[in-house]
């Protein structure tokens, strides 16, 4: 398994930076990939070679389950269109320009699959922004505009199998039967992931895991 060599990333990362206040790095993967995992190192190195960073996900604009619910898309969970990208968008514009005052992000918990108001900080020092998520090149309106608003995107490539195999023990981990975990990773996280992966050709960067 290849390991994404992060002095080159972050040397990659802060070359973005430039003469701007703020620069904004997306890292897209299909579910399962690993993205969250390399966004937090990216961060943490970052941040230890003096360069600010925080760290955004998407996931903090998951729809609750209960605005799901009223669309009928809870059994659709984590499609493109069970996010707030209108939302996403906005705060993209928002940590770009705002540079003068901390600026409060959703995150998404986990234990209790729900996105959480404002538990991300991202403060006036911050150089560098890495957001991170599965639509970020996604052609169906407003992705173009998300993407319009990252100074570079990074695909994350992970074995189709050690993906797979890893969705299905995250949906164990939080809860579901093995059983229901690979009925969801079939019906569900596979359809989004071939749409996440059909545009891994427009990224800047693709790193492989």
């Amino acid at each position: 398994m290849p390991t994404p060599d992060l002095d080159a990333l972050v040397a990659r990362a802060t070359s973005l930076s430039g003469d701007r206040h703020r620069t904004v790095l997306g890292i897209v993967g299909a579910p399962g990939s690993g993205k969250t995992s390399l966004a937090q190192r990216l961060v943490s190195r970052l941040d230890a070679a003096g360069m600010p960073a925080a760290r955004v996900p998407m996931d903090g604009f998951h729809l609750a389950d209960v605005a799901l619910a009223e669309r009928g898309l809870l059994q659709r969970k984590g499609a493109a269109e069970t996010f707030d990208a209108h939302g996403y968008l906005a705060l993209l514009r928002r940590v770009r320009e705002e540079t003068d005052h901390d600026v409060l992000a959703p995150g998404f918990e986990r234990t209790l699959e729900q996105p959480i108001a404002a538990v991300v900080t991202v403060a006036p020092p911050v150089r560098i922004v890495v957001t991170e998520g599965n639509y970020l090149l996604d052609e169906a309106e407003p992705w173009p505009l998300v993407r319009a608003e990252l100074d570079e995107v990074w695909f994350v490539d992970l074995d189709e199998d050690r993906r797979r195999a890893r969705l299905v023990g995250r949906h164990v981990k939080y809860g579901k039967s093995r059983d229901e975990a690979q009925a969801w990773v079939d019906a569900v996280d596979e359809p989004n992931a071939q749409r996440v992966l059909a545009r891994r050709g427009s990224a800047d960067l693709v790193i492989a895991t």
